[in-house]
């Protein structure tokens, strides 16, 4: 691992010295194709979608979106990191994508190394990990949370399959607060809530997308967000480190890479292009819809955030034994 994270420090050093008219003295010569790691009718393939509508006006030439998911990720991954390092074919994914190799079987999708073989280009948008009850169970805040765990140990919380961020949001909130649970994984978060929605489980770990609806009409009941600070998306809800419970924080956000060697240039301009898009107003508002804020970064932003998680899951999968389904 500490080879991989080498890799990426010394990607990071080589776009330090890219002045802003070399990167603008790049231009795509044929379509953009961006790689998404999602069935359509995911928040990440909207955010694919708006590119695909934008960019054109500023690159001069077409988008074009490609759905390849399977692998949690690593497939669509492969097919970029195998694509011409030209500029021309992008990588959108969620940041569980980076969790994957710590997760699946050796050489699962390919045997790409997310690290090595890809570039960070932009750190597109985020979405918060929330803890979400059944109204039925009772609690309204952590430390009610907290309180009803202690005299009820082992209570069944649903997330969205083993190894993800959620996953990994329930096992640190155990070992903060010193509390017992059952995970019960299901393949997605939808699946997850709908069954916490109806009873048949009282408690989940979910994402904001497709969630606000039934957080705002009472049917679930937002605990907790599992950030730094409160999400603008959720500003009402405390995060858990305010709450006393340090240590669980988190989310999921969605990167853009390109395959490795792609040229300085290329990468600027793409960043400085995407970056403009998730910063426009009207996109921000439409995201916000689907539980997404749109920001941008710097390269060098998303150099560091990658970096940071991959060796963030390796170290929390390796400390709970998390494995694969």
């Amino acid at each position: 691992m500490r080879q991989r994270i080498a890799t990426v420090c010394m990607a990071l050093a080589a776009f330090t010295q890219l002045t802003p008219a070399a990167a603008q003295s790049w231009a795509p010569t044929k379509p953009v194709t961006i790689v998404v790691t999602v069935p359509p009718g995911s928040s990440t393939d909207m955010l694919a979608r708006i590119l695909a509508e934008r960019l054109p006006a500023t690159l001069g030439q077409p988008v074009v979106v490609t759905n390849r998911p399977g692998a949690s990720g690593l497939i669509g991954a492969a097919s970029v990191a195998r694509a011409e390092a030209d500029g021309h074919t992008l990588l959108l994914s969620p940041s569980t994508l980076l969790g994957a190799p710590h997760v699946l079987p050796k050489g699962a999708g390919g045997g790409v190394d997310v690290v090595r073989d890809l570039m960070p280009v932009v750190r597109t948008a985020s979405s918060p990990v929330i803890l979400l009850a059944n109204p039925q169970l009772g609690v309204k805040t952590p430390q009610e949370l907290v309180a009803y765990l202690k005299k009820h140990p082992g209570l069944p919380y649903a997330s969205s399959g083993n190894g993800s961020p959620q996953h990994i949001a329930g096992q640190l909130f155990m070992k903060a607060t010193g509390t017992q649970m059952t995970h019960v994984p299901y393949k997605g978060v939808m699946p997850a809530v709908v069954d916490t929605i109806s009873g048949q489980i009282k408690l989940a770990v979910g994402a904001l997308g497709g969630v606000g609806q039934y957080i705002d009409g009472g049917q679930l009941i937002a605990v907790a967000v599992a950030e730094r600070q409160r999400s603008g998306l959720l500003p009402r809800v405390p995060t858990l480190s305010e709450s006393g419970i340090p240590g669980v924080e988190l989310n999921v956000f969605f990167p853009v890479f390109a395959p490795a060697g792609t040229p300085r240039a290329a990468v600027e301009r793409l960043n400085r292009e995407i970056s403009q898009v998730m910063r426009a107003p009207d996109v921000k508002e439409k995201m916000r819809g689907a539980g997404v804020e749109t920001s941008g970064s710097s390269v060098d932003e998303a150099v560091h955030a990658v970096r940071d998680e991959y060796a963030f899951y390796g170290r929390v999968v390796a400390e709970f034994g998390i494995k694969g389904e």
